[in-house]
């Protein structure tokens, strides 16, 4: 199995862990849980601020000393836009599932300078990008023009059939103004869940050259390289980006032998 593909371990609870040590890098953090209801989910971590997105359904939320209440909507990912809640560097947090959840915890270095605070989904943008069999639908969660230290969050809604971070592009230099580092996770969702989606991580040199099958559920890590993803006729492909770096911009270089499909 791909080093990159993260399957979830177990089908309730803490279901997926990605640290900075267990990735191999230096700013991403990306957790998963699944709660049935009243079941609750907390955690804390020094010097890092937090992104909570209920991906489904409805739970209770609290961020430091900041009792938000009773958030979320929809109970798929496929159903409009998400709650999220930013949670301050440092602080410590909590979900408690009023129905069935799926909670995506979003990680990345932060000295508490912002404070916590609900993304409903009224404020957030949504657009869509792409023509023909590369349209997607991108709902910003937490882009660089909002308020963060370090995270940079995104969904996005693939039509089956298409193509998606596409034409291919990379953020692996640290070389602004035309290339930013960013580090980057996607979790993947399909609809209907019994279907699969491609996603292809690469390098220029091919150093990193691997074409990952993904289904209902996996993440993948992109470390470095372009990261193109392709869906299948009949099921729908959603993601959720969570990026962070040294500069808190997003700054892409397209695969040069592709540029031309951004004039066609």
């Amino acid at each position: 199995m791909s080093n990159l593909r993260i399957h979830p371990r177990n089908s309730e609870g803490h279901i997926v862990r990605v640290t900075p040590d267990s990735a191999g890098w230096t700013y991403v953090g990306f957790d998963l849980w699944k709660l049935k209801p009243g079941m609750r989910a907390v955690g804390s971590e020094t010097g890092r601020e937090t992104c909570l997105v209920l991906i489904s359904g409805r739970a209770e939320v609290s961020a430091g000393r900041e009792d938000f209440g009773i958030l979320g909507q929809r109970m798929s990912p496929f159903e409009g836009k998400p709650w999220s809640v930013y949670v301050s560097g440092g602080d410590s947090w909590s979900v408690t599932a009023e129905t069935d959840v799926t909670l995506a915890v979003c990680t990345a270095p932060g000295r508490g300078t912002i404070a916590s605070r609900v993304i409903g989904p009224g404020g957030l943008h949504q657009e869509t990008r792409g023509k023909g069999t590369n349209t997607r639908h991108v709902t910003n969660i937490i882009p660089e023009w909002d308020p963060a230290e370090s995270l940079l969050v995104v969904e996005v809604i693939t039509p089956g059939g298409c193509t998606s971070s596409y034409p291919p592009h990379k953020h692996d230099q640290d070389n602004l103004p035309h290339e930013s580092l960013l580090e980057e996770t996607y979790y993947h969702r399909i609809n209907p869940p019994q279907g699969f989606a491609f996603q292809r991580v690469y390098t220029d040199d091919r150093s990193l050259d691997e074409a990952v099958t993904v289904e209902d559920g996996d993440v993948v890590l992109v470390p470095r390289g372009y990261h193109p993803c392709a869906t299948t006729h009949g099921y729908d492909l959603y993601y959720l980006n969570v990026m962070a770096g040294p500069t808190r911009t997003w700054k892409f270089h397209n695969a040069p032998e592709h540029a031309w499909l951004l004039k066609a």
